[in-house]
């Protein structure tokens, strides 16, 4: 009987069948079987992500066959998410160490942090204090230190779990003297100080959508994401309490993905400032310490 897997040209093929024939949700770094598949084998295989095709024809030994169907079968057939699979997730430039301890890294304040949230931020170079808040695996927190080279980062987690993954993220890029990292129930446990520049991307889900999630992001830790009935329970914490947090000159920047109508709702006795992103304009509002 011929085997029916001699290349990763096969395996390929087989992986993209298996998820789509499944119905996939892709949502956590890739929006097609093709593209998450080939991530998967490569990554598996130690090959460059940016490089398949020198490789597609190469024999695979019977042990990387056995290893790449079990992780096909795992994703295609128990939704887990492809980054809990590889322990790894990309966002922008950066890679992360990720397990299901933490939610996949994405974030549309992502794309928004390397104009160091220019005009709003005047002088990013004097920007000395930054607190992220619910930073799950620290992601944020290392890329806003990258962007603010003179800044002290305090992140916050409620999630011991979470602060784990955070701690082994700041270590990988060496930046345990300039990230500190705090167990609090936002910003309870805080020093008292005030902050340039409060960035946060914090559980905003709504009930009715927490219900009819795909099964990938169910096999997420659910605090991460469960914002209440309209999606704004913590939001609203996080308005209140950052008036007495920032600095005369600070900002408040916040993530809420498809929430925009209950955002607005929430806040219609502010002026929201709503920040473009590669979703539009309704997924990050801004706003300044005079505004709070």
């Amino acid at each position: 009987m011929p085997v029916p897997f001699q290349t990763l040209r096969d395996v390929l093929r087989h992986a993209v069948t298996r998820f789509n024939t499944e119905k996939l949700f892709f949502g956590h770094g890739s929006d097609n079987a093709f593209d998450e598949a080939a991530y998967l084998l490569l990554h598996t295989l130690k090959l460059p992500l940016d490089r398949l095709d020198p490789f597609l024809d190469a024999r695979l030994t019977e042990q990387e066959i056995s290893t790449l169907l079990a992780l096909i079968e795992r994703r295609a057939q128990d939704r887990v998410p492809v980054a809990y699979l590889t322990h790894e997730a990309l966002l922008g430039n950066y890679r992360f160490y990720v397990d299901q301890r933490v939610i996949v890294p994405r974030s549309f304040i992502a794309e928004l942090i390397p104009e160091q949230f220019q005009p709003w931020v005047d002088d990013p170079e004097a920007v000395m204090n930054v607190l992220e808040l619910c930073t799950g695996s620290g992601c944020l927190a290392i890329m806003l230190a990258d962007a603010f080279p003179n800044a002290q980062v305090d992140a916050v987690d409620l999630s011991t779990d979470a602060l784990e993954v955070a701690r082994k993220n700041v270590a990988d890029y060496e930046l345990q003297h300039r990230i500190t990292l705090h167990h609090s129930d936002l910003y309870d446990a805080l020093p008292a100080k005030r902050y340039d520049l409060i960035v946060t991307n914090p559980p905003y889900v709504n009930s009715g959508s927490m219900a009819t999630l795909p099964a990938e992001y169910r096999a997420e830790p659910q605090m991460a994401l469960a914002g209440g009935e309209d999606g704004m329970d913590l939001v609203r914490r996080i308005v209140a309490g950052a008036k007495d947090r920032l600095t005369p000159e600070g900002v408040l920047v916040v993530e809420i993905g498809n929430e925009f109508a209950y955002a607005e709702a929430a806040f219609a006795h502010r002026e929201l400032t709503w920040l473009s992103t590669s979703a539009g304009d309704e997924a990050v509002f801004l706003l300044t310490a005079d505004q709070l």
